[in-house]
C-alpha cells in the first residue's frame, strides 16, 4: 500500500538558522533531466524530476559507483530546493557519519550548511501513526525514564524524548528484562516488525507477561533503540552501540535495516581512518528515518499485514449467542478458538460482524477508544473469564464498510480508495471517535472524483465540509473557482457568438 511521504518546512524562526525564502535561490544554474536517475537530478537541482523519483520509491540513501549519495551531490551543486526534498524523504545528514561529514565539507555555501544543520537540530515531524505509537512506547515509565537519561548523557539537540506525556500511557503486554533493566513493550507491534518476536510470541513466550534475558553480551541501549525503532520509524542511536544493534538485528531478521547498519559502519570505519582530528565516539550518533527503507519493511505496511490476517479471521461469525460471557457484563466476550491466534486482544462488534483488532493501536490513534479500553481493562482485572475469550465493544450507529475503512486508516495512516458516498459517514465517524487526520485521508482519497463532478454537486461538497471542519475546503473551494471560471468563460463565449451573428446579419 503506496504511502505518502510527510511534507516539512524549514521554520525561518529557528534560533541561530538565517534562512528566508530569497535564501533558496538556485547557487548554480538550474538543468533538466528527463530521463536521470536521482544522483543527476540532484547535482543538475532537477526539482520535477527529483520529485517524480521519490515519489516512485527510490531510496534515498542509495549509493553510485562512486559511493556518494544524492544529498552529497546537492550540497555539492549548492542546490538547496533539491536538498531540502531529499532531507523531507529522509537523507541521512548527520555530522559525524560518512555522509554527513561529506554533506557538511562539501556544502557550497554557507546557506547549504545551515539547511543541513537545520535539519539536524529538527528532523521532520513523524507522521500522525508513528507519532502515537512512539508517545504511547515513551508514556510508559522504563521507556521514557531510560531516553531521558540517554538524552542528558548525549546534550545534543535533536536527539531528545519529545512528545510523550503519563496521559498517552496505555499498559504494556510484555516486559523485557536486560541485567535487571525493563523495556516495556506491546506483542502486536513487535510481532508485526520481526519474524523472530512473532515466532517466540507463538511459542517460547506464549503468555509470558515478562520475558527475561541472561545473556551478558546483549546490549541494553541497543535493544532499547530497536525497539524504539520499530514503533517510531526512526532509528537514533550512538555509534558505539551499532555494532551491538547489528549483532541484534541479525538475531531478530530485520534484514534491510541490517544491511544499512553493516554498510554505515564500514564507512563509519572509513571516516575515521580520514579523519583529521579524533571525535569522542560517545557523542557520535547515528539517525535513520523509515524512509530509507523498502516500504515493505516500514511501519504502516508491517501493520497493513496484521490488519489484513485480523480481518481474513474477522470474517469468521463467531456464535454470538453462545460465546458472551456473563462476567464480562456490558462488555462481553467472544470466543476464540485456538487456530485463530493473530495476536488480536480485543473485538469490535459492529452490526452482525465483529472484527478483530489490537488495543494498542486503537488506544494510540484514538482518545475515545483509549478511554473505553482503559475502562474495560479496569474491570476485567483481577478477574478470570474463560479460556480462549476476548473482551469484546460494541459500536452503534455506523456501518461495517465504514468502520473498516476507519481501521484501515489507523493501522496504515492511509486510504487506498474510498466511496464517496461513503464519506460523509467516515467524516462523521472521524468526529465521534476523535481522530481527526482521518478526515484529511478521507479528503485526499475523494480529491480525484472531485475533479470530475458538476458545480451543483461540488457546492455540496463544499457545504458538508465546512459542517464537519474538514480540510476540504480550501481545496474544495479552488476546483469550485476553476468551475465557476470554466463557466464564465464559455457563457462569454455564448454571448461574443451571439452578438457577432446578429452584427454580421
Amino acid at each position: 500500500m503506496s504511502q505518502k511521504r510527510p511534507s516539512w518546512t524549514i521554520d525561518p524562526d529557528l534560533d541561530g538558522i538565517d534562512l528566508d525564502p530569497s535564501d533558496f535561490a538556485a547557487s548554480v544554474p538550474l538543468k533538466k533531466v528527463p530521463n536521470g536517475d536521482v544522483f543527476e537530478a540532484s547535482r543538475a537541482g532537477d526539482v520535477d524530476r527529483l520529485r517524480y523519483l521519490l515519489e516512485s520509491g527510490v531510496n534515498v540513501n542509495a549509493r553510485d559507483q562512486w559511493d556518494s549519495v544524492a544529498l552529497y551531490y546537492a550540497c555539492l551543486a549548492g542546490h538547496l530546493d533539491a536538498a531540502r526534498m531529499l532531507l523531507e524523504s529522509g537523507a541521512i545528514c548527520s555530522e559525524h557519519t560518512f555522509d554527513g561529514d561529506r554533506c557538511h565539507y562539501a556544502a557550497l555555501n554557507l546557506k547549504v550548511r545551515k539547511l543541513l544543520k537545520a535539519f539536524e537540530a529538527r528532523p521532520p515531524p513523524l507522521g500522525p501513526l508513528q507519532a502515537a505509537l512512539r508517545d504511547t512506547f515513551l508514556a510508559c515509565a522504563s521507556n521514557r525514564a531510560y531516553l531521558e537519561q540517554a538524552d542528558a548523557d548525549f546534550d545534543v539537540a535533536g536527539f531528545s524524548s519529545i512528545g510523550a506525556s503519563n496521559s498517552n500511557h496505555f499498559p504494556p503486554d510484555v516486559i523485557f528484562f536486560v541485567r535487571g533493566r525493563a523495556i516495556e513493550a506491546h506483542r502486536v507491534i513487535l510481532s508485526a516488525r520481526s519474524r523472530f518476536f512473532r515466532t517466540k510470541f507463538e511459542n517460547d513466550w506464549k503468555g509470558r507477561r515478562e520475558v527475561r534475558f541472561s545473556k551478558e553480551e546483549l546490549s541494553y541501549p541497543a535493544l532499547y533503540r530497536l525497539i524504539h525503532f520499530f514503533y517510531s520509524d526512526r532509528l537514533e542511536i550512538a555509534v558505539d552501540d551499532m555494532q551491538d544493534l547489528l549483532r541484534i538485528c541479525k538475531k531478530c531478521k530485520c534484514e534491510s535495516l541490517q544491511q544499512i547498519i553493516e554498510k554505515e559502519l564500514i564507512h563509519q570505519k572509513y571516516a575515521e581512518y580520514k579523519a583529521l582530528r579524533d571525535i569522542d565516539n560517545a557523542q557520535k550518533r547515528f539517525i535513520l528515518q523509515g524512509l530509507s527503507l523498502p516500504e515493505e519493511d516500514r511501519l504502516p505496511a508491517a501493520l497493513h499485514r496484521i490488519l489484513q490476517t485480523s480481518l481474513v479471521k474477522s470474517s469468521i461469525q463467531p456464535n454470538l449467542d453462545n460465546g458472551i460471557d456473563s462476567l464480562a457484563g456490558a462488555f462481553g466476550a467472544i470466543k476464540i478458538s485456538d487456530s485463530m491466534d493473530d495476536l488480536a486482544d480485543v473485538c469490535v462488534r459492529v452490526g452482525k460482524k465483529v472484527f478483530r483488532c489490537h488495543q494498542v493501536v486503537l488506544a494510540s490513534r484514538s482518545e475515545y477508544f483509549k478511554a473505553r479500553l482503559c475502562h474495560m481493562n479496569d474491570f476485567y482485572k483481577g478477574k478470570h473469564g474463560p479460556n480462549n475469550s476476548l473482551p469484546c465493544l460494541e459500536e452503534c450507529d455506523l456501518s461495517t464498510e465504514a468502520f473498516e475503512k476507519m481501521i484501515e486508516y489507523m493501522y496504515t495512516d492511509g486510504l487506498k480508495d474510498i466511496d464517496p458516498e461513503q464519506a460523509e459517514e467516515m467524516f462523521d465517524a472521524a468526529s465521534r471517535y476523535l481522530l481527526f487526520p482521518l478526515k484529511r485521508a478521507v479528503a485526499d482519497a475523494l480529491l480525484p472524483h472531485l475533479e470530475m463532478v458538476f458545480p451543483a454537486e461540488l457546492c455540496h461538497w463544499l457545504i458538508l465540509s465546512d459542517l464537519y471542519s474538514s480540510c476540504l475546503s480550501i481545496a474544495f473551494s479552488n476546483i469550485l473557482i476553476r468551475f465557476m471560471l470554466y463557466t464564465y468563460s464559455k457563457l462569454l463565449h455564448q454571448i461574443y457568438s451571439e452578438l457577432r451573428i446578429e452584427y454580421s446579419s
